[in-house]
């Protein structure tokens, strides 16, 4: 037996999670090094690196630290810091499982901030219209209606792909802007406004519509249903029959319904529950407070911000598994935690994670370039994304 023949090659799980580790470690290196080249002083600190090396080192390996340990104390630095990662990742987590859900079926929802959008418009209008109910009954009244308007959302965009061929990429785009435009339209409406305000801000929810949480954190109980609809999703593609069906439909749709399945069915309640998911994040942004003001929430025309897009980045990180979507949402909301800190304590514009997140997709994406860049992992083959290469072209 020859050599070649004879060396064990390493598990494909085991080969992702390398490339996916050295994915964002390159992130982290390249986003550091735009960093330190855009900071005036440190930049000034390098005219001189030949007569004071020394200085300039010492500049550089101050701004790196201290931005990353910001980063940290942000993020994880304390108990109210880690609630603030658990916050900010509670809607990435529900909003990525969206998206994730149709990679698995061979489509692509970019229309989960359309999504989004209308289930915390719906979500927001009954928690503040509907008056004297119980927590118990009026917060899950409030997370159905806004999973409902999701869900019909995108079983729009799965009904027309199933029974007029109409492209998901195209529609879920035209989606997005319809439901920008509805809610800039409603939230000028007097039935939305808050009283004697002309501006998109709606009234203050009832306590009762927002999420419980421990008294002086950020720490609710969306966190915990955004988990427990990840577990969901888990059981529903690996335990169902309908799971079976997705996941076939997403690898070859002809031998799908060759052998069974209803691809038009499985591609509709794929987008009806894509929308579900989405809308369930855009009810978490509606009804958990950003700051701890000691006021309850209330809905604004920029409030689900890029929500959705972000989405699309904790898919990709999260190979559109459960579990991954889960960790993804974690490390983006950790990111989106330490914002102020970084700017606070090291002086760092907070763009830095916006660019952190952008090389994240860049080398996530492109397993073979990061193999490229390191020719220590060739061993093995990494797995790409769950995503149609075909829809990402047309994207």
């Amino acid at each position: 037996m020859s050599e070649a023949t004879s060396v064990k090659k390493r598990p494909e799980w085991v080969n992702t999670l390398i490339i996916t580790v050295a994915s964002l470690l390159l992130a982290f290196i390249v986003s550091s090094v735009i960093m330190v080249a855009t900071d005036p002083e440190v930049a000034a600190t390098w005219a001189y690196f030949f007569a004071q090396p020394g200085d300039a080192l010492a500049a550089t390996w101050g701004k790196i630290s201290d931005t990353f340990y910001a980063m940290y104390v942000g993020s994880m630095g304390s108990w109210v810091a880690i609630t603030d990662t658990t916050a900010e990742a509670a809607p990435l987590i529900s909003a990525g499982l969206a998206v994730a859900v149709a990679f698995r079926a061979g489509l692509f929802n970019i229309g989960a901030q359309g999504q989004a959008m209308v289930g915390a418009l719906t979500g927001a209008f009954v928690g503040f219209t509907v008056k004297g109910l119980p927590l118990v009954i009026h917060l899950p009244l409030v997370i159905v209606v806004g999973v409902i308007a999701g869900a019909i959302w995108g079983g729009i965009v799965g009904v027309l792909k199933a029974r007029t061929g109409a492209h998901e990429v195209i529609v879920t785009i035209m989606m997005n802007y319809i439901a920008g435009s509805l809610l800039a339209f409603f939230m000028l409406q007097p039935a939305f406004q808050a009283p004697g305000r002309v501006d998109p801000i709606s009234p203050v929810l009832e306590w009762s519509a927002t999420m419980p949480r421990i008294a002086g954190t950020r720490l609710h109980l969306g966190f915990v249903l955004a988990i427990l609809a990840a577990v969901g999703i888990w059981w529903l593609l690996e335990r169902t029959k309908f799971g079976i069906h997705l996941k076939a439909v997403g690898l070859n749709p002809s031998a799908a319904a060759t052998s069974g399945a209803s691809v038009a069915r499985v591609t509709m309640l794929t987008m009806a529950l894509a929308g579900a998911l989405a809308g369930f994040a855009g009810v978490i942004v509606v009804t958990a407070p950003e700051l701890l003001t000691g006021t309850p929430p209330q809905m604004t025309g920029t409030i689900i911000g890029t929500l959705g897009f972000d989405a699309i980045t904790v898919a990709l990180l999260g190979r559109s598994r459960p579990l991954g979507v889960i960790f993804a949402g974690l490390l983006f909301g950790a990111l989106k935690a330490s914002r102020r800190t970084m700017v606070t304590m090291a002086g760092t514009p907070d763009q830095l994670t916006d660019l952190i997140q952008a090389l994240i997709v860049l080398f996530v994406a492109a397993p073979a370039f990061v193999t490229s860049l390191l020719p220590f992992l060739r061993e093995g083959k990494a797995k790409q994304p769950s995503v149609p290469s075909s829809k990402v072209a047309e994207a």
